[in-house]
């Protein structure tokens, strides 16, 4: 069995290793290879980035929760039973709300 942490444990943890760079989400990173292979960043905007990313995947949680919500009302996503329909219309949902949240 693992050995069990305690709160003063992983503080002091926490506190000596940090991460060696940001951590985003799904939509931050994909921002940020773009702006690595098509932008030119300017050195006043560097200290900004990783608040600009983090705001990005806030954004796009936002926009999934809302789209998810707003289209599982509709008639042709609601679940039916049949776990392989059901399974299909999950998917085409959320395939529909990335197209979406990569194109806004």
């Amino acid at each position: 069995m693992a050995k069990q942490w305690t709160v003063e444990e992983v503080v002091e943890y926490e506190r000596t290793h940090k991460p060696k760079g940001q951590v985003y989400g799904k939509y931050g990173t994909i921002a940020k290879h773009y702006l690595e292979q098509h932008q030119g960043i300017e050195m006043t905007m560097i200290g900004q980035i990783p608040d600009y990313l983090h705001n990005i995947d806030k954004q796009a949680d936002e926009m999934y929760d809302t789209l998810y919500e707003q289209l599982s009302k509709r008639p042709e996503y609601q679940k039916t039973g049949d776990y392989i329909d059901d399974l299909r219309k999950q998917t085409e949902m959320q395939n529909f709300i990335e197209h979406e949240i990569l194109t806004t």
